[in-house]
């Protein structure tokens, strides 16, 4: 019994990638909220970046190199580990603990901008607004990220944003930089195959 030939199957579609920020792009968006702090707060003066693992870490530090440049002002950069305060530690595994490293003046009385490199869900700041709570009173709270993808589920908002990427929850956005990665770069991950 002859058998008809098999239906050719055509090969799984591979998900899209594209690059929403390149090197160039990067740098050109941290000088511009670097820009805006001076701007929002008036030369920085009292105004301490706290970075948030892995990547809000190079990027506050970033941050104060800039603003450095542009006003010879100098900012303290600490790292603010946020891993216990997590709300998917039961759900997910997740990285080791880390230091929280706090310049030598502190944060009481000052204002702290936190970094990050992506704001998705504002679960990360949540978590890390309870960090900070627990290591002193800033007189204020702002939040500094480099891209926002949107699909928020707390009510938290940027003060500053590098740059806003519409994204589907499917999507995902991935940031590289040269200090954690080995060169800068943002990527949006998934979506319709192009």
């Amino acid at each position: 019994m002859a058998y008809p030939p098999a239906a050719q199957s055509s090969p799984p579609r591979q998900p899209s990638v594209k690059v929403i920020l390149a090197a160039a792009d990067v740098s050109r968006v941290v000088d511009r909220i670097a820009h805006q702090i001076l701007e929002k707060t008036q030369g920085a003066a009292d105004t301490v970046l706290l970075g948030i693992p892995t990547r809000g870490v190079p990027l506050a530090r970033r941050l104060a190199a800039r603003i450095s440049t542009f006003e010879d002002v100098a900012v303290p950069v600490g790292v603010l580990d946020i891993t216990l305060y997590r709300d998917d530690l039961r759900r997910h595994a997740t990285r080791a603990v880390g230091p929280t490293e706090l310049p030598p003046g502190g944060i009481d009385g000052k204002r702290v901008i936190l970094v990050d490199d992506v704001l998705f869900s504002g679960r990360t700041v949540r978590a890390a607004l309870d960090a900070l709570s627990d290591v002193g009173r800033p007189a204020s709270v702002q939040l500094a990220v480099l891209v926002d993808r949107g699909h928020r589920e707390l009510p938290i908002r940027a003060d500053y944003v590098g740059k806003n990427i519409p994204t589907a929850l499917a999507e995902s956005v991935k940031v590289t930089l040269g200090e954690t990665d080995g060169a800068d770069e943002v990527k949006l991950y998934g979506g319709n195959p192009a």
